[in-house]
């Protein structure tokens, strides 16, 4: 497949606005695609380049590209950024250069898919300190031999924000109905190896193929994730339920081979070097072959600690025995969904709990199972003594899902509501804080995974987490216009409301009352962040909305 074509369906997606037409134009394409191909196809629709357990990653920040085009179009990096600043859209602001580029190759050559792909790959493998201008020397050839319609796309792609409205729902019905083979199917096997392009190629090959896939070592899978509700909901729907400690740490996924283990974040980024104790807190707490999940928290004199202590070590890079003196963590497991070569993510939930406490000595999160709502509030009251979040309410017969916000896991903390949401923009600050960003724009996720604005937040900031802020923030800059910018989508708050109410104000048609900056959460991924039916059932739940 040339990358024109590519670049051709993609502008016809982005311009479908029924769900089941996007769906079938990309079903109809698929059975057309070569086994090789068509992985790589299916990666770029969803807007990545490597499936999400990959650790390769481009390292390619926007002002690369704005470099890159620069040069293509003869112009200098201030010229493009202006003229990105004054769209908005980064995609079609270099669309709209490259139609007027100057510096085009006389050995310019039409692009393929594959080749585009090669190319990612080849920047995600260049290290040391030329590798900014290897790198910039790629995307400039890249740039160079694209015709405006692909550099749109490329510049997305390499942005991570392909912005054509089809999500992973309708890519997965589309692999279904191109091969004839169940949804249901189709989820299992992502589930399980969470790569859809690889289970594309799987689909091709039948039902069998899909129901053969197994949940791998050291092929971390998206965890489990859980929902708002009530103690009295959980149990009348339920009856017996599990409840567990809710911690204020940060989840971890713990694979182990034959002596060797690796330890991933929630953004499934392996973190085995920046916390080896806890590594070998785990490794001595079991002999198997083995994928737990659980949670670490920081303690101190048996107190655990705010998350943000915990995130200090995940972050640390340099002087790791230093801090590991001054900054304890204690691994918590709650889950364990692969043992000795078996997948365990389609037995329930009481089943696994059983397995898990035969298997691991050590660090078992401690649970009750019960029916009775007082014997729960005792439980959830003590936790909340002991410094933990609250409690995790989970039904015994769960499945394990990798990515879901299901029912099947509740989590009950105290009255004020907490939500997580993408910042996509600022604006400067004032004063003392003008050399920072002070109010941060942020945004939910829809059901395609367009990012909707529905609140700023400028409160409960200090002065410190500005830095910080700054610091992650100034190269993901997109587009300024004013005293505002834009971001490239990578960062998550944790941010408390007073209530949702409906707006006209932003795109979401809520907004949040009373918003404030509670926590920076840079273990979750701009995918986890709550989406716009999730913030609608909030709405509705609302004393005074039902």
């Amino acid at each position: 497949m040339q990358f024109n074509e590519f670049s051709e369906i993609c502008e016809k997606i982005e311009k479908t606005s029924g769900r089941l037409d996007s769906i079938d134009i990309v079903a109809e394409v698929l059975p057309k695609l070569s086994n090789e191909e068509l992985p790589v196809f299916v990666r770029f629709l969803m807007g990545r380049i490597f499936p999400d357990y990959s650790p390769e990653k481009t390292g390619i920040g926007p002002n690369l590209v704005y470099e890159a085009v620069a040069y293509v179009v003869g112009k200098d990096k201030e010229s493009v950024i202006k003229k990105i600043n004054s769209g908005g859209d980064a995609g079609r602001a270099i669309e709209n250069l490259l139609s007027k580029k100057e510096q085009t190759s006389f050995f310019s050559e039409s692009l393929d898919l594959l080749e585009v792909y090669r190319d990612f790959y080849y920047i995600s493998g260049v290290g040391g300190n030329s590798s900014q201008k290897e790198k910039l020397k790629v995307l400039k050839r890249l740039f160079s031999d694209a015709n405006p319609k692909e550099a749109r796309y490329i510049s997305r792609l390499i942005l991570g924000e392909l912005r054509i409205g089809i999500g992973e729902g309708n890519i997965r019905e589309a692999v279904a109905k191109a091969f004839l083979v169940p949804t249901n199917s189709v989820e299992h096997a992502y589930q399980a190896s969470n790569d859809l392009g690889e289970v594309a190629l799987l689909a091709k090959e039948g039902e069998g193929a899909l129901n053969d896939v197994r949940v791998e070592l050291f092929r971390p899978v998206k965890m489990m994730l859980a929902k708002q509700g009530t103690i009295a909901d959980i149990i009348g729907e339920q009856g017996k339920i599990a409840a567990e400690y809710k911690y204020d740490g940060t989840r971890f996924q713990f694979h182990k081979k034959d002596g060797k283990c690796r330890i991933y974040s929630r953004k499934l980024e392996e973190v085995t070097d920046a916390i080896p104790d806890v590594s070998d807190m785990l490794l001595s707490s079991t002999e198997h072959d083995i994928i737990l999940d659980g949670e670490v928290i920081a303690v101190d004199n048996g107190k655990p600690l705010p998350f943000q202590y915990v995130l200090r070590r995940f972050r640390r890079k340099h002087d790791i025995a230093d801090h590991m003196e001054s900054i304890r963590l204690v691994p918590n497991i709650f889950d364990i969904i692969y043992l000795d070569g078996e997948t365990l993510i389609d037995e329930p939930f009481s089943k696994r709990r059983e397995i898990l406490e035969s298997c691991v000595s050590k660090y078992v999160a401690p649970q009750i199972v019960s029916g009775d709502i007082e014997y729960i509030e005792s439980f959830y009251r003590s936790a909340l003594n002991d410094g933990h979040e609250g409690i995790m309410i989970k039904s015994l017969s769960a499945h394990y899902t990798p990515g879901v916000r299901g029912k099947e896991w509740i989590k009950i903390k105290p009255a004020v509501d907490t939500i997580d949401l993408a910042v996509i923009g600022a604006e400067w600050g004032e004063g003392k804080r003008a050399h920072h960003f002070g109010t941060f724009l942020l945004a939910c996720r829809s059901e395609n995974g367009d990012l909707l604005p529905v609140s700023k937040v400028a409160t409960g900031i200090s002065d410190e987490m500005l830095a910080l802020l700054y610091s992650l923030l100034k190269d993901r800059i997109i587009s300024e216009s004013k005293n505002s910018v834009k971001f490239e989508p990578e960062i998550v708050f944790e941010v408390g409301y007073a209530e949702i109410q409906k707006s006209p104000t932003y795109d979401a048609g809520y907004a949040l009352r009373f918003p404030r900056f509670l926590r920076l959460r840079d273990d979750k991924g701009i995918d986890e962040i709550e989406t716009i039916s999730s913030i609608e059932e909030r709405f509705k739940n609302q004393s005074g909305n039902r």
